[in-house]
Formats: C-alpha cells, sequence, structure tokens
C-alpha cells in the first residue's frame, strides 16, 4: 500500500502543472490515458522494469536544466540528404523554420491543430494502449495524455522524400511531451529522420501503423547535448508482408531511454530495431525492446552496440516473445558492449519466450575489452594508439550501422561517429602529455 502511494503521489505532482486537451478528436484516448494513468502511478526504481536505470529524473515535477547547445546539431544532422524539414522549438511546432509539409508528398498535419474529427483518431494512443501489457509503461500513458504537439503523416504511396523532425532547445528548463503518428498505407513507404536536443527533459512517443505491403524507416540522431534526460517510445504494428527498420545513434546525454514495442501481426513481416550507443563520463543509455510474433514466417531483429568509458553506463533489456501457432519465425537478438576502461559497466538482459515448435530464435549477450592482438597489429602498421583504437570501434559498431538500408543515410552517420571519435581522441591527447598527438 505504500508503493502504491508513493507512486500515486509523484503522478499528482508531476501532472500538476500540465492541461488535459479537451474538444477535439483526440480528447476520448486522452481521458483513457490519463484514467489508466491514475491506476498505474509513475514508476520508481523498485519496479523490475526500471531496475537499471533510476527514473527519478523523468517523473520529478520539474526539468533539471540542461543549458542548451551552441551548436544547433539537429539542423546539421543529414544536412546532405534532401528532406523535408519539420522543426520543434522546446516541444513546440516552429512553422517559420520548417519546410512546406505539402512538399513531402504525403498527408502531415500537427496533433496541436485540434479540431472535430481526424484520421487519426483510430490510432492515436491506440498501440501505446496494447502495449501495457505484459509490463506496463505509465510514461507512455501520460504522454498519450498531456502530449503538447507532434507530426500525424498518412502515407498513401513512396515519399518523395524523407520527412525530417528536428528538435531543439530554446530554455535551460523546458519540458517537451511530443507524440507523433503515423499511419502506412498498403504498399506505400515512408523514411522519418529524427535528430536534434528537444528540451533539457523529452518524453516522446511515436505510433507507427503499417498495412500490407508497407515499409518504414526511422533513423534517429541523439546528439552532443551531455545534460539531456530523453525518454522515447517506438510503438509499431505490422501486417502481412510489411516492414520496419529503426537505427537510433546516441552519443553523450545524461540519461536516455529509449523503448520499441513492436507487433508482428501478418505473416511475412520483417521487423529490424538497432541501435549504436557512445558513451563518455556521467552518461546512462537505455534500450528496451519488446518484439512479439503473432504471425508466420516473420523476421526480426534486435542488434545493439555500446561504446562505453571513464564511467559510463549502458543497458540493454530485449525480449523476443514467439506466439502460438506463429511458425516459421526467424528471431535474432545481439547486444553487445565495448568497455574502454575498467570503470564503465554495461547491463544485459536478453530474453526469449516461445509458444511455437518450428521457429529459428537466437540472442546473445556479450561485454569486454578493446582485442589486444587486433590493436597491437594496428600500432605496428604505424597507427598510433588511438587512431586503431578508434578504426577497432567502427568495426565493432558495423553490424549495427549494416541495419540501415539507405546507403547515404549510413554513410552520414559513419562520418559523424568518425567526428566523434576524433573529438575524443584529441581530448584524450590534450589530458595526456606523453602522448605524441599532445606533444606536436
Amino acid at each position: 500500500m505504500a508503493l502504491a502511494q508513493r507512486k500515486s503521489d509523484a503522478l499528482t505532482a508531476r501532472i500538476a502543472g500540465l492541461d488535459l486537451q479537451v474538444g477535439d478528436w483526440s480528447e476520448a484516448a486522452r481521458k483513457d490515458a490519463l484514467s489508466r494513468l491514475a491506476a498505474m502511478g509513475l514508476p520508481d526504481r523498485r519496479d523490475e522494469y526500471w531496475r537499471y536505470t533510476d527514473p527519478a529524473a523523468l517523473t520529478a515535477p520539474a526539468a533539471p536544466a540542461a543549458a542548451p547547445s551552441d551548436a544547433d546539431d539537429g539542423a546539421l544532422v543529414f544536412d546532405s540528404i534532401d528532406r523535408l524539414r519539420l522543426v520543434f522549438v522546446d516541444g513546440v511546432f516552429d512553422a517559420a523554420a520548417s519546410d512546406d509539409p505539402a512538399l513531402a508528398g504525403v498527408e502531415i498535419s500537427r496533433l496541436a491543430e485540434g479540431g472535430a474529427l481526424h484520421w487519426a483518431r483510430d490510432l492515436y494512443g491506440t498501440l501505446e494502449t496494447r502495449a501495457q501489457t505484459p509490463v506496463a509503461r505509465p510514461l507512455a500513458t501520460l504522454n498519450t495524455a498531456f502530449a503538447r504537439d507532434g507530426v500525424l503523416i498518412r502515407v498513401t504511396e513512396r515519399a518523395v522524400r524523407p520527412v525530417a523532425l528536428i528538435y531543439r532547445q530554446g530554455s535551460k528548463g523546458s519540458d517537451a511531451i511530443l507524440h507523433h503518428c503515423v499511419k502506412v498505407e498498403a504498399g506505400s513507404e515512408l523514411t522519418v529522420l529524427e535528430s536534434g536536443t528537444a528540451a533539457a527533459r523529452v518524453n516522446c512517443v511515436l505510433e507507427v501503423d503499417i498495412a500490407e505491403g508497407g515499409r518504414f524507416h526511422h533513423i534517429r540522431m541523439q546528439g552532443r547535448d551531455h545534460d539531456r534526460h530523453a525518454l522515447t517510445h517506438v510503438f509499431a504494428r505490422l501486417a502481412a508482408e510489411s516492414l520496419f527498420k529503426s537505427f537510433t545513434l546516441t552519443a553523450n546525454g545524461r540519461l536516455t531511454r529509449n523503448e520499441a514495442v513492436i507487433e508482428i501481426l501478418g505473416d511475412d513481416a520483417v521487423a529490424h530495431v538497432a541501435g549504436a550507443a557512445l558513451g563518455d563520463g556521467d552518461f546512462h543509455q537505455d534500450d528496451t525492446v519488446f518484439v512479439t510474433h503473432g504471425a508466420e514466417r516473420g523476421e526480426s531483429r534486435q542488434v545493439f552496440k555500446k561504446v562505453l568509458r571513464n564511467g559510463a553506463t549502458g543497458v540493454f533489456q530485449g525480449k523476443i516473445l514467439v506466439k502460438q501457432g506463429a511458425q516459421k519465425t526467424d528471431g535474432y537478438q545481439i547486444s553487445q558492449s565495448l568497455l574502454l576502461d575498467e570503470d564503465s559497466q554495461f547491463l544485459a538482459k536478453p530474453e526469449l519466450e516461445i509458444y511455437a515448435d518450428d521457429v529459428k530464435c537466437s540472442h546473445g549477450s556479450t561485454s569486454g575489452a578493446i582485442d589486444e592482438t587486433a590493436l597491437f597489429y594496428l600500432r605496428s602498421r604505424g597507427l598510433p594508439e588511438k587512431a586503431a583504437q578508434s578504426l577497432l570501434v567502427l568495426a565493432f559498431l558495423a553490424e549495427a550501422l549494416a541495419e540501415i538500408e539507405d546507403e547515404a543515410l549510413a554513410e552520414d552517420i559513419r562520418a559523424r561517429l568518425e567526428n566523434w571519435l576524433t573529438r575524443q581522441e584529441a581530448s584524450a591527447a590534450t589530458m595526456d602529455g606523453d602522448a605524441p598527438e599532445a606533444r606536436g
């Protein structure tokens, strides 16, 4: 009883300054979410689901202060890609800084625009609600109830260019709650790009419903803003012969938790979720993934790689559930970390739960240091130690990057990884007076 009361009190404090939007098509979903949220309360460290990541900063009444980044990384990422730019500042759409949504060749509107009726009425909050079983996700429910803005995208054919959601932080105490809905109709295709800081604290939900034969690609960059506290959820539902691919690169950030809940409901559907994380110092990054196979001949891949140094922490919680009758399922899960010192740690909880007898499922999780033999080989060929280490890090991350289907986007991310590693080399050289690079 004391635990339930504590969660309820935390919820009361958290939502005290939030307004429930009423009077439009989303009202019923928001009221339902608020009712469900009241029954759940907010999570705390005692919940099994949060045992590796303390949610206190995400559930506190006010966002922890974070100075806005001087560099507008959100706008610069994917700058070489022909894309439609939709900009949000502190979680609010900025029309003046955005492109005309009509240029994407798809139907785009704003969550905050309201109105009496919208196609998203049947999607908003639906996948989030389905994802509450078997594990409660109250912070996603809070998002459904109180989201202030977001985009609603409906695709009926192949989009002519990717839709880029660019997030900017304007104030050091900003607290953004964003909710996006994407409906990919039969045979259509869309790529969504996400980048930027968004706010000092951000709670973002992306619901994706993919009809038969639809294809959806999602690539997200979480960049250089060190003090960011971020919680993201991706909820996806796949019909027959559809495809869902999501990749996230996380570099820096004080606390980041990325959740993905994928339901494969149609035969011959494919779902890939991948991520690469590079953490230095006071860095905690958590990938939590749940993939359900509920149809025949489904394929899923979970590929997560983390490179950690100077006391950084990485977390992976991943599960593949194969329901009865989901024969010929092919499920693959791998989570690995590269620890560049003895102070960093990687916490992993891989799971398989299988109720069909004709499947091919595997999972693995490893953690280790740089391969000294490989490092010696590269150094013997004349490479400085830090440069050799960077090459081995890129090779370690290659399997996750291979999940990006568009080679131009993959190359953009590789270049940013190389830049991040170069900055780390320079930083290490500055602190180490004996390093050859420092002596130059």
